[in-house]
């Protein structure tokens, strides 16, 4: 049987990202929000879902410099469930997150976007 693991979602960063080295390799943390509306008996209904994103690489250095809270980005990469004992609990936790092999901006960059203000402005 075929094992398929691949996902593919848009939204917008509900935090800035979180750059760490692991080892000798960078990795980026960020969250997505992504956002279903639809309507119901004439009323519209909105729901939200929060995504964990973890990027590695050159591409996690990239985000971290690129990507602000409210970027819109499109990620593609794979679902990863996380275990482990909370420590203040006792408890076993899990999440679900994505891992991304791609990273697509669909805005210009933080950086980018001053500059051309600044161009502009001059």
């Amino acid at each position: 049987m075929l094992n398929l693991n691949s996902i593919t979602l848009s939204g917008n960063l509900s935090r800035d990202p979180e750059l760490r080295v692991a080892g000798e390799t960078p990795v980026c943390n960020f969250a997505i929000a992504n956002n279903r509306k639809w309507k119901s008996d004439g009323e519209l209904k909105e729901e939200v879902t929060f995504i964990d994103v973890t990027v590695w690489g050159k591409q996690a250095e990239t985000c971290n410099l690129q990507l602000r809270k409210g970027s819109p980005v499109v990620v593609e990469g794979r679902i990863k469930m996380e275990k482990w004992e909370d420590a203040a609990t006792g408890l076993n936790r899990s999440k679900i997150l994505i891992t991304a092999e791609r990273v697509q901006f669909l805005s210009v960059a933080p950086a980018e976007a001053a500059q051309e203000t600044a161009e502009a402005n001059a």
